[in-house]
């Protein structure tokens, strides 16, 4: 009888929050032995590096870091970035890893609305940061990485191997799985970045999620090369605790250093966007392909099937995936279907670069008409726009609750992406909605660039979109009405831009004319987009 079933409750023996510090647990226990780590010399355990990430978080409770506070994290891909992904949650702070390509500007905007209690800065970006407080205009408590591997400069603080000297902490679960894990800053695709929270419910199943979905082996030698300051990796830090794997670090992401790594460690796994599988493709494309094939995500603008085809050919078998900073990353998968083994290279690639199908730990991924609100038909050609519904949807907006409703308008996050649907049910991205560019895997602003040029005293009106490039997949190409009786060159602007931005988000191109515009003076973008397209 129903009553009988609704006297049943949850206990502490049949419920347990969801939390990736869980597989810190397990690593410790069933993979004590083998090898979490390599960098350059540096060898460790997962004994070894769980120990130190107990002792760490240990530390930065010692330095006064509580419950709720935001750390932020200034660092290239490296052990100690690595390590921060289960010892700042075991305090219960909330991580923030930091983009190192941004500029000064925005992420003193971010440690600002981030409300940062603390920062961990590898010395190499000391400069970085501390042009970041003068925009603050104030300092905040800094822990300092000194990775032997680089030079650097000092602010004086604590190390991050001070904190080694702690005893360890032992490994509790949260009491809530809703509790924030992670906060994640956009790349301000409208405007200023959005902090995007991640729950530690969200963050168990990305891992849970990924391993199914990319069908991986127990104990895989993972390539560290998806910056975790882009949705923590992909979540896949937390994976590798999870099976046992080893991460492998270069800390640059240079061709010859991955393809070096791949070969001396035996990497079976790693992610990157599609500018870095083009840029090995270039590097390797006399040698003899590997085997077995190395299995590779890419995301970010598709890949382009060219591309595709040369990493197949070298030995790589590549899954497109798709997701966004809300979605804790990818939550589609272009799975490899059987029917497709017979067709063309030139075929096989075009199929590969689409959206796919959902993940298994995301509930469902559609496109709909928002219009209608029903679903679009399954005809390669109907548009509508991309909805998500699932446990790695984020929790919402940091300080933000008018975004984060209209972005879950109808119980759907919306992800502003254009797109159709096949037969197969496969997903396929048509155009974005919102004017992004997505340049080697980075996301711009066009109105962030158009506010910048718009400082510029020559320019009058000023429009960006994205023009298609062969490297760098696309890149900002700016329209330009100048002032009357001013004059102004293309490089003026562009030196002008890279002053005062990020050096990827100034344009590579800038056409000088007026602007096409509605009767009510608003700018047509859409035919500045395939004006831009002919440019390439």
């Amino acid at each position: 009888m129903r009553q009988h079933f609704e006297a049943l409750q949850k206990t502490g023996a049949n419920h347990v929050p969801l939390s990736p510090l869980s597989f810190l647990r397990r690593a410790e226990s069933l993979h004590a032995a083998r090898t979490a780590v390599i960098y350059g010399d540096i060898r460790r355990s997962w004994a070894e590096t769980c120990d130190r990430i107990r002792a760490v978080a240990a530390g930065f409770m010692g330095l006064g870091v509580a419950p709720g506070d935001t750390v932020s994290v200034l660092s290239p891909n490296i052990p100690e970035l690595f390590e921060l992904h289960f010892a700042l949650p075991l305090t219960g702070a909330v991580l923030n890893t930091l983009n190192t390509r941004l500029e000064p500007e925005t992420i003193a905007y971010i440690l600002d609305h981030a409300d940062t209690r603390l920062v961990v800065v590898d010395r190499e970006l000391v400069p970085l940061l501390s042009q970041a407080f003068d925009r603050l205009g104030r300092t905040l408590p800094v822990v300092e990485i000194a990775d032997p591997n680089a030079p650097g400069e000092t602010l004086g603080g604590p190390t991050y191997d001070s904190l080694l000297a702690n005893e360890p902490l032992p490994v509790v679960l949260p009491d809530d799985e809703w509790n924030a894990i992670a906060l994640n800053y956009t790349s301000g695709t409208s405007g200023r970045p959005k902090g995007v929270v991640y729950h530690h419910r969200g963050a168990y199943l990305m891992a849970l999620g990924t391993g199914t979905a990319w069908q991986m082996p127990p104990y895989p030698i993972y390539l560290s090369v998806v910056p975790m300051f882009h949705c923590n990796g992909w979540g896949h830090p937390w994976l590798m605790a999870m099976l046992g794997g080893t991460m492998v670090f270069t800390r640059v992401p240079a061709a010859d250093r991955i393809l070096a790594a791949i070969r001396t460690h035996g990497v079976t796994h790693f992610g990157a966007a599609p500018i870095v599988l083009q840029m090995l493709a270039e590097a390797e494309s006399n040698a003899t392909p590997f085997d077995p094939a190395i299995r590779v995500l890419t995301a970010g603008a598709p890949p382009p099937p060219s591309v595709l085809e040369k990493t197949r050919a070298m030995g790589f078998d590549v899954m497109q995936v798709y997701g966004l900073t809300e979605t804790y990353g990818h939550i589609s998968q272009c799975l490899w279907q059987e029917d497709w083994d017979d067709l063309t290279p030139a075929e096989q690639s075009e199929l590969q670069a689409q959206q796919g199908i959902a993940f298994p730990m995301v509930e469902e991924v559609t496109v709909i008409d928002r219009a209608s609100g029903a679903p679009v038909p399954r005809d390669g050609t109907t548009q509508g726009e991309i909805a998500i519904r699932g446990n790695t949807v984020m929790a919402g907006y940091y300080k933000d609750a008018e975004a984060t409703a209209a972005a879950f308008a109808d119980g759907w996050f919306w992800s502003g992406d254009g797109a159709v649907v096949h037969e197969n049910a496969y997903i396929q991205i048509r155009d974005r909605l919102k004017d992004v560019i997505i340049s080697g895997g980075e996301n711009i602003s066009s109105v962030e660039v158009e506010a910048v040029l718009y400082r510029h005293d020559a320019v009058q009106a000023a429009a960006v979109v994205a023009m298609p490039h062969e490297k760098w997949g696309e890149v900002p190409c700016a329209f330009v009405e100048l002032r009357d009786g001013v004059q102004a060159t293309s490089d003026e602007l562009i030196a002008f831009c890279r002053t005062n931005l990020a050096g990827f988000k100034a344009p590579k191109s800038v056409i000088f004319e007026t602007l096409p515009k509605t009767s009510t003076g608003k700018i047509q973008k859409f035919q500045l987009r395939n004006r831009a397209k002919s440019l390439e």
